[in-house]
């Protein structure tokens, strides 16, 4: 072991209290930004999972001046060789009212291929009740979100009235409801799309497709590829970028915030270092008077902010570790579930890229906060410094 190491540890050790409030202050700050870490990563994951991950990464519109797409199989089959597209959905929608007895309210009534819709939003894992997948059997049924179904008070089983100006009235049965914990559940029915083009009295069209994409990052990119073909289409940055500022400016906020406290807590490291500096100057002349270099000074100290540095980052990851696992077990009461997109437990990912890019930020951080303190040990006068008190 090289001496410097060894006298640093010997300070180290030396100044009990120094270290344990140093060390505790740079746990605490990295304990609060692993915390924060993980709640940051689950809480953008979940609204990835409960937006992004079921909304068409890609729509496709009409041409300039059309209402509808009239060769859409022709199109669906383009579109599906396209390099990153997984999926290809038809849909027909537009608004209706809904009345069940005395109640009545208006929602989206899109009509799909159950099958190809399921692979764009994975609604079947959404149902509450019924099968998604009865649209396909069977003509004038439809399916409802579940807060839709509460207002109109309506079961799986009971036939609702369909009905909206220039639209042919039907009677669709209720084959299943379905809970996606996001406003989609008070605003949108799906229905087979026979059943939406008999409604709206437009046989063999469609108003849009719904795109699913390998890697949603490249939705502007396969968007701009699909609108050679003559149709408009927009990836879901585009449809939906309320999605990416409320995640750019959270992450922001909150990175500068957690790094102003692991930058006050490297000072505290520095001030304690300084004070270190005054108290073991004689010390300091000494070791110059036995033949130690202003390097061999510079590297002691430059050690031993290094080793706080480096104990506070690994205890305060790891105690932020286990709150955050401790965090994720709890679940919530079944109101404020509903208050949080349904929700059940807090969402926490721990990524061990981001403990060991934390370790090691910390940890630089102190090395470079160490270099004064070390500097203005290095240039003591031996002479002075022993002679001091």
């Amino acid at each position: 072991m090289r001496y410097e190491l060894f006298i640093a540890l010997r300070q180290i050790r030396a100044r009990k209290f120094q270290t344990i409030l140093s060390v505790g202050a740079i746990a605490l700050a990295v304990m609060v930004l692993t915390v924060s870490q993980a709640l940051m990563v689950g809480f953008t994951g979940e609204l990835y999972d409960t937006t992004v991950d079921k909304l068409p990464q890609v729509s496709v519109s009409p041409q300039e001046g059309e209402d509808y797409i009239y060769l859409y199989r022709t199109l669906i089959d383009e579109i599906g060789k396209t390099e990153g597209v997984t999926a290809v959905s038809p849909f027909l929608t537009g608004k209706a009212s809904f009345k069940f007895k005395t109640n009545s309210l208006n929602a989206e009534l899109k009509g799909v291929l159950p099958l190809q819709e399921n692979d764009i939003s994975a609604i079947e894992a959404d149902m509450v009740e019924g099968d998604f997948r009865e649209l396909e059997y069977s003509r004038n049924t439809v399916v409802i979100g579940s807060k839709l179904a509460d207002k109109l008070e309506v079961n799986p089983g009971d036939s609702v009235d369909v009905s909206f100006p220039n639209a042919n009235p039907l009677s669709l049965r209720v084959v299943g409801i379905f809970h996606t914990g996001s406003p989609l559940d008070e605003s949108l029915t799906y229905t087979s799309l026979d059943t939406a083009q008999e409604f709206y009295n437009v046989p063999d069209v469609i108003n849009g497709l719904s795109v699913r994409l390998e890697d949603f990052n490249r939705d502007r990119e396969v968007a701009a590829k699909i609108e050679k073909t003559g149709y408009k289409a927009k990836g879901w940055t585009e449809t939906n970028p309320e999605i990416l500022r409320t995640i750019a400016v959270e992450s922001t906020s909150n990175n500068v915030v957690l790094g102003l406290i692991v930058v006050i807590a490297s000072f505290g490291v520095v001030s304690a270092l300084n004070l270190s500096v005054i108290g073991a100057t004689s010390q300091i002349g000494m070791l110059r008077a036995m033949g130690a270099t202003i390097s061999s000074i510079r590297t002691i100290f430059v050690l031993q902010s290094s080793i706080l540095g480096l104990l506070g980052a690994l205890i305060g990851t790891l105690t932020g570790v286990v709150i955050s696992l401790g965090l994720g077990q709890y679940e919530m009461p079944a109101a404020s579930s509903e208050l949080y997109g349904g929700m059940a437990t807090i969402p926490i990912i721990v990524r061990t890229g981001d403990i060991l890019v934390i370790i090691l930020a910390v940890f630089l951080l102190n090395l470079i906060a160490g270099i004064y303190p070390a500097q203005q040990a290095a240039k003591l006068d031996p002479v002075k410094a022993i002679s001091s008190k």
